[in-house]
């Protein structure tokens, strides 16, 4: 089973940009929906944007939308969270997750099969 590990978390300032990493091991990632998550403090986890396996469609949370994209490389086996104009209320524990099932990108959590485990992106103002 793949498994997921997330990278490029940090502390960045308000407005700034910054380029989440997911790569998968042991498998390869391209039969897979992925998905990224995140779960800000006292919050429950939320979808933020998800790619299908061909990379042709995103799905993506109103609260980011025209400011986050998402990539696939799975000649690689990684995929990208760019995130720009960050706001405060971005900062948050990202999750990387991939869905082995399904050919659309769904947004609740019980699709995805196999998740990182995670990591910390806060945005400072």
């Amino acid at each position: 089973q793949v498994r997921l590990v997330e990278s490029g978390g940090g502390l960045v300032q308000v407005g700034d940009s910054l380029r989440l990493s997911c790569t998968a091991s042991e498998s390869t990632i391209s039969n897979y929906v992925m998905g990224w998550f995140r779960q800000a403090p006292g919050k429950e986890r939320e979808f933020v944007i998800g790619i299908t396996r061909s990379g042709s469609r995103t799905n993506i949370a109103e609260s980011v939308k025209g400011r986050f994209t998402m990539s696939r490389d799975d000649a690689n086996n990684t995929v990208y969270l760019q995130m720009n104009s960050l706001k405060p209320e971005d900062t948050a524990v990202y999750f990387c997750a991939a869905d082995r099932d399904n050919f659309f990108v769904f947004t609740r959590e019980k699709e995805y099969d196999v998740w990182g485990q995670g990591t910390q992106v806060t945005v400072s103002s």
